[in-house]
Parts: structure tokens; C-alpha cells; sequence
């Protein structure tokens, strides 16, 4: 009885340690995206301007994307983790786990940033976490301006994962492809909404940035999410991808 137990128990306990890796490297994924955000966006933003943030989003995303994509598919954004179950291409059993994780990813990351803002000279350019955080109305865009534009560039971006991670894709190609898109979505973004396209990383800064981040972040986890799950829905119809199996030869 006790033997015959023990192949499901081994089943359990494998995929428990595939489902922490994967979890892991989706931490991991996110602290490194949101240590681009704030690093750039907090410290070489008011000297180098919107390009080295929208260039260290773009980078950081590609690296991850080869480093740990092969353990948990490198999304690092619940709005792509969204966009994929649309796409039928990832389990919807493992979405809130994937975001949870994303989630905490980012925030840790915010939190040694938050540390290190602490201990920058009064003398310097600095921006501060409220600067860096997506928000909307006040002297910025309207909410129906942001919100438009992350339903936009997050669509788009998930239809481009989507894409280039098809198996008629060309293999090796698809974190050059995100990365590259990930930049040019944030120039298009950055002077409108700070580009989020990525609800944790839009959190992750809102922790710190005060009421006003808190406030406009409702805004910043709907239209990503939206936006993904029709980049997701675009994307499968596009690549004819059903559960049953691809539509064409």
C-alpha cells in the first residue's frame, strides 16, 4: 500500500520543485525589470533623459528573457501572463501564482531602490518615486488618454511575444524581438503614462510614490490587462493556435 503511494508523491514533489523554479525566475525576472525602472527613471533619467529608461527596460527584459525564459517562459508581467492564457499558450491554473510572484518581484526591487534614494546627495538630480510612477490627470494626460495608449502598446506588445514565440517564428530570436519592442512601446509611452504595460511594475513604484501613485493605480493593472488579453486573443487568431491544434498546415 505504501509503495504504491509513493510514484504519485513523487509526481507531487517534482512538480512543487518545477512550479518554485518557475515562480523563482519570475521573481527574479521582475526585480531585474523593475531595478532598470527605477535605476534609470530615478538616477539617469534627469541627466540622459526618457531613452536610457526605455533602453533599460528593453535591455533588461531581452536578458532575462535569455536567462530564465526557459524555466518559466520569462513573462515578468501579469498583463503578459493575461495575454498568454488568452492565447491558450499557458495554464490559467498558473496565473495567479506567476503574478504573485511578478508582483513581490517588483516591489523588493522598489524597496532597494527606496533604500538607495535615501542616501543620494542633496546636490544631485533626482527624480523621486512619484516621478517615476504611472499616474494620470493633474498637469499630465488625461485618464482616457492613458488609458488608451497602455490598451494600445500592451496589446501590441503581448501580439508581438505572441508572434515571435510561435513555432513558425524563427528559433533563438524572440527575447531580441520583446527587448527591442519593450523599447520602442516605452518611447511612445514615457511622455503620456511613464509606460507601464506592466502592472507590477506600475506597483511596484506606486508603493513608494505616495497617494497620488496609489490613487491612478487601478488604472495601470485594468488597461494593461485588457490591452494583453487582446494582444493574446489577436495573436491566436493570427497564428490560427487552438487547443486542438493549429487551424492551417
Amino acid at each position: 500500500m505504501i509503495l504504491s503511494s509513493l510514484p504519485p508523491i513523487r509526481g507531487s514533489f517534482m512538480r512543487g520543485i518545477r512550479m518554485s523554479r518557475e515562480l523563482s525566475a519570475e521573481f527574479i525576472g521582475t526585480f531585474t525589470l523593475v531595478t532598470a525602472v527605477c535605476g534609470a527613471a530615478l538616477l539617469s533619467a534627469p541627466s540622459a533623459g526618457l531613452i536610457a529608461v526605455a533602453f533599460a527596460v528593453g535591455l533588461s527584459v531581452l536578458a532575462m528573457a535569455y536567462a530564465v525564459g526557459a524555466i518559466s517562459g520569462g513573462h515578468f508581467n501579469p498583463a503578459v501572463t493575461c495575454g498568454l492564457v488568452a492565447a491558450g499558450r499557458f495554464d490559467a491554473g498558473k496565473a495567479i501564482p506567476y503574478i504573485i510572484a511578478q508582483v513581490v518581484g517588483g516591489v523588493a526591487a522598489a524597496a532597494v531602490f527606496y533604500i538607495i534614494l535615501q542616501g543620494a546627495p542633496a546636490a544631485g538630480k533626482w527624480n523621486s518615486f512619484l516621478a517615476v510612477s504611472n499616474t494620470y490627470g493633474g498637469s499630465g494626460f488625461s485618464m482616457l488618454s492613458v488609458g488608451l495608449i497602455e490598451v494600445v502598446i500592451t496589446a501590441l506588445f503581448v501580439l508581438v511575444i505572441v508572434s515571435v514565440t510561435s513555432p513558425r517564428a524563427p528559433a533563438g530570436f524572440a527575447p531580441i524581438a520583446i527587448g527591442l519592442a519593450l523599447v520602442l512601446f516605452h518611447l511612445v509611452a514615457i511622455p503620456v503614462s511613464n509606460a507601464s504595460l506592466n502592472p507590477a511594475r506600475s506597483t511596484a513604484t506606486a508603493v513608494f510614490g505616495g497617494v497620488s501613485a496609489l490613487q491612478s493605480l487601478w488604472l495601470f493593472w485594468v488597461a494593461p490587462i485588457v490591452g494583453g488579453i487582446i494582444g493574446g486573443i489577436i495573436g491566436k487568431w493570427l497564428h490560427a493556435e487552438y487547443v486542438s491544434g493549429p487551424v492551417n498546415p
